[in-house]
């Protein structure tokens, strides 16, 4: 099965790839602030550079978040407009989801503000999922250490493949993200109407 993941939740923007689990192609590069003109441009690149065309991609793969409210929904956008386009499936996943794989793992990501957003796997199933907390656990992985070597996109593509492959893709056809607190523009927002 041919997969492109993509995944715009976090600082490094990342499409990637995937057939049958191994990796055809990958690109990262600087999202902040941009990824709405760098997404399609590196999706394009990587297929053409892999000597593929979007039609024969079978399954489209991207994460939810939590990350970057912009950054989640210019991927979410973008790869549920492909893929109705060309009529075929989504796949949508926790950012955490995609980087835990098959492990027992706590994933811990810098939300702000002094806080982090984490989340706790075993045996790759969710057993927690993404909440804020202002301390984490020792052996947690940090994804801005994950992100400096590895490439989110194809981990995305390949757990898509392994949801394919064992008949949850209905399961991960919610395209709504994960934003687990409020953006800071409706934060002041509810503030302001709280105030009336």
């Amino acid at each position: 099965m041919l997969v492109l993941g993509v995944d715009t939740s976090l600082p490094l923007l990342s499409v990637a790839l995937v057939k049958d689990g191994a990796l055809i192609a990958a690109v990262a590069q600087q999202g902040a602030g941009s990824r709405n003109e760098k997404l399609l441009p590196a999706i394009d690149w990587l297929l053409a550079e892999s000597g593929v065309t979007r039609q024969q991609i079978e399954l489209f793969a991207v994460t939810r978040g939590p990350g970057s409210f912009t950054g989640v929904r210019i991927g979410l956008a973008t790869v549920q407009g492909m893929a109705l386009a060309l009529d075929k499936p989504v796949c949508a996943m926790s950012t955490h989801e995609a980087i835990a794989a098959h492990d027992s793992i706590t994933v811990v990501d810098d939300a702000g503000r002094g806080e982090f957003y984490v989340s706790r796997f075993e045996g790759g199933r969710e057993v927690e999922a993404p909440h804020l907390a202002s301390s984490i656990p020792a052996d947690a992985l940090h994804i801005a250490q994950f992100i400096q070597s590895q490439n989110v996109a194809a981990f995305v593509a390949r757990r898509a493949e392994s949801i394919a492959a064992n008949g949850d893709l209905a399961r991960y056809a919610d395209i709504t993200p994960i934003y687990v607190r409020l953006a800071e523009a409706e934060v002041k927002l509810q503030q302001r109407s709280g105030g009336r």
